[in-house]
């Protein structure tokens, strides 16, 4: 399957691999700033990796090797980000981040050069970051004027912890991938050479993995992030015990018995 979702200023493109689907944020004139029309696009892009039964994982990546998103699309802003349009804007926006943050499978953010702003914000909320260390971040909302919602902020809290979310958002500071991996932005650093290779081996390896099993992680993650009293522990409990019931994880037994790779057909 490959499809793109054209824009009056740039686009998003979605494929798949084998069992990866690919999520690519195209507007490399602007290193892949992300306009309007792209964040609309945005959850229906994911909507529909996620609805193709033979997608184990998404892979969200820029084109070309300049940049992953360097952010919104800036010169936007007078037009979209003013008065009335603003909270047109801003909903695409949060609708996009929610998108990502609450994909119901594994996300992997592939990032190369350029990672700014909204880019930023795009990563963080996939469930691992991968980078080459050609790899820039940044975080330029004061630098803009602009306020960054509460979800927003909580979510590099989670990820980075509360000083080092701080840095980010007062300095504005750009940063380099050796930084991201140490505050725990980042789950890796690798040549720019290396970086693709290794997230095609990295996704192969967590498609390979019993889907059912992946789905109830990835929805305990999700409840996770709500308060305590409004986590669907009976949700995650039902899919606990799906994958008892299942297949695939009599398939796991005998593979495991038999010393030999699990075949999983999600059933």
């Amino acid at each position: 399957m490959s499809n793109v979702f054209e824009a009056s200023l740039g686009k998003l493109n979605y494929y798949v691999e084998g069992s990866t689907g690919h999520l690519v944020f195209d507007n490399q004139s602007k290193f892949n700033a992300i306009t309007y029309d792209m964040w609309c696009a945005l959850p229906g892009a994911l909507d529909a990796l996620v609805a193709d039964p033979a997608v184990r994982v998404i892979v969200l990546s820029g084109a070309g090797d300049r940049a992953f998103v360097s952010g919104a699309d800036i010169a936007q802003f007078g037009q979209e980000r003013e008065g009335s349009s603003s909270h047109r804007f801003n909903e695409a926006t949060e609708l996009g981040y929610a998108a990502v943050l609450d994909c119901v499978k594994p996300t992997i953010a592939k990032v190369r050069g350029i990672c700014m702003g909204g880019g930023l914000g795009i990563a963080l909320n996939c469930d691992i970051r991968i980078c080459a260390s050609d790899a820039k971040f940044r975080m330029p909302a004061g630098r803009l004027g602009l306020g960054y919602a509460f979800d927003g902020i909580q979510r590099f809290t989670e990820v980075i912890g509360v000083s080092n979310t701080a840095d980010l958002f007062y300095s504005a500071r750009i940063f380099d991938a050796n930084e991201a991996l140490q505050m725990g932005l980042v789950k890796q650093v690798l040549p720019a050479s290396e970086l693709d290779g290794f997230v095609q081996i990295f996704s192969e390896m967590v498609s390979e993995n019993a889907p059912r099993t992946l789905a109830a992680v990835k929805r305990a993650l999700i409840e996770l992030r709500k308060s305590p009293d409004s986590r669907n522990k009976e949700l995650i409990n039902s899919m606990v015990q799906d994958c008892f019931d299942s297949e695939d994880y009599y398939e796991g037994r005998r593979a495991f018995a038999e010393k030999r790779k699990p075949i999983f057909k999600n059933q």
